[in-house]
């Protein structure tokens, strides 16, 4: 079984074939195809990490959909100073599964 470990807004996961990740906001339309950046792939025994035999890997994902995440709420409070602050936030999404992993 082979997977991939993909750099994908900051962040790294673990993909292979199949598997469906929610990533930071990816710009396009459902339905387009997106290319993902390889950190290191494994496939059996075989381990590829340096940078000249990763420039050949590819991992493709197919767009599902936009989404947004759970609300977070952000709140600052002084003691004796009526200082009071809050303030929310909701992460733009996206969801996307995973087509093609080559070395």
């Amino acid at each position: 079984m082979a997977y991939a470990i993909v750099r994908a807004g900051g962040r790294q996961e673990k993909v292979s074939v199949g598997d469906i990740v929610t990533l930071d906001r990816v710009a396009g339309e459902p339905g387009t195809t997106i290319e993902l950046p390889v950190v290191l792939f494994v496939d059996g025994d075989k381990v590829i990490a340096d940078a000249k035999s990763l420039a050949s890997a590819k991992v493709t994902a197919e767009k599902i959909e936009d989404l947004r995440g759970p609300k977070i709420v952000i709140q600052k409070y002084k003691n004796k100073t009526g200082y009071k602050k809050r303030q929310g936030f909701r992460a733009e999404l996206t969801t996307v599964k995973i087509t093609a992993v080559s070395a």
